[in-house]
């Protein structure tokens, strides 16, 4: 489902090259549940952002689904991540000013699905908010935006879903929620699972974990928990 060859990503501050990511090598398997963690400021969310086509990276090549990210400007990375990608953010990224039903119809509406609206109430039913449809973010607890924010990246289902600090913003509990809420739903759809995250035990529940230190790569051994 993804393949990472030689990939950096190198920033200039003061004149200066600063490297951020440098030479990683990574491997998906379709339907795979992969964890990358590493400590604040070690390029986590770069990383994550470089594979899901929302940035481009310095040099290397990143294939998602076969299609080669490296050789597209934005418009055809956006075509990409339409076709393949879904993107949970710490920061729930809804729009404000759109009611819950309609920020999970919004990425329905622009692959032109005719069926938007049931489809948007039927995924936020299966995140336990059919009672919140017309409420907006502003309106809703962190958790119900997140769980918001999953039914809106689970809906177009996508062969490949992203996860940047997904429980990062809530509470221990509320965070637990999510954590198999969000487990649930992708093995239920079979989802590509990848997630950045600084929480060990949610890190343990997936099939593999990477770990990023000084902006390279290292496989870690340990055996996922039951998720």
């Amino acid at each position: 489902m993804l393949h990472v060859k030689n990939l950096s990503k190198t920033l200039t501050l003061a004149d200066q090259p600063l490297n951020i990511l440098v030479g990683i090598d990574l491997e998906v398997r379709a339907g795979e549940t992969l964890a990358i963690v590493g400590k604040s400021g070690s390029g986590k969310s770069t990383l994550l952002s470089l594979l899901a086509g929302l940035d481009k990276a310095s040099s290397g090549q990143i294939l998602v689904g076969g299609e080669d990210l490296s050789l597209m400007d934005e418009d055809g990375r956006a075509a990409v991540r339409k076709k393949h990608v879904g993107f949970i953010f710490q920061n729930f990224q809804l729009l404000p000013h759109l009611s819950a039903l309609d920020n999970v119809m919004l990425p329905l509406e622009l692959m032109g699905n005719t069926k938007a609206t049931d489809i948007a109430k039927e995924w936020l039913g299966k995140v336990g908010l059919q009672d919140r449809l017309d409420h907006q973010p502003n309106q809703l607890s962190g958790g119900e935006q997140q769980r918001v924010a999953i039914a809106r990246a689970f809906c177009c289902e996508p062969d490949l879903l992203f996860a940047d600090e997904p429980t990062g913003n809530l509470d221990e509990h509320t965070g637990l929620t999510i954590e198999n809420l969000l487990f649930k739903l992708n093995k239920e759809l079979g989802t590509t699972l990848i997630l950045v995250t600084h929480d060990e035990q949610l890190a343990k529940k997936c099939q593999r974990q990477v770990h990023l230190e000084d902006g390279a790569l290292t496989e870690s051994s340990a055996q996922p928990e039951q998720a």
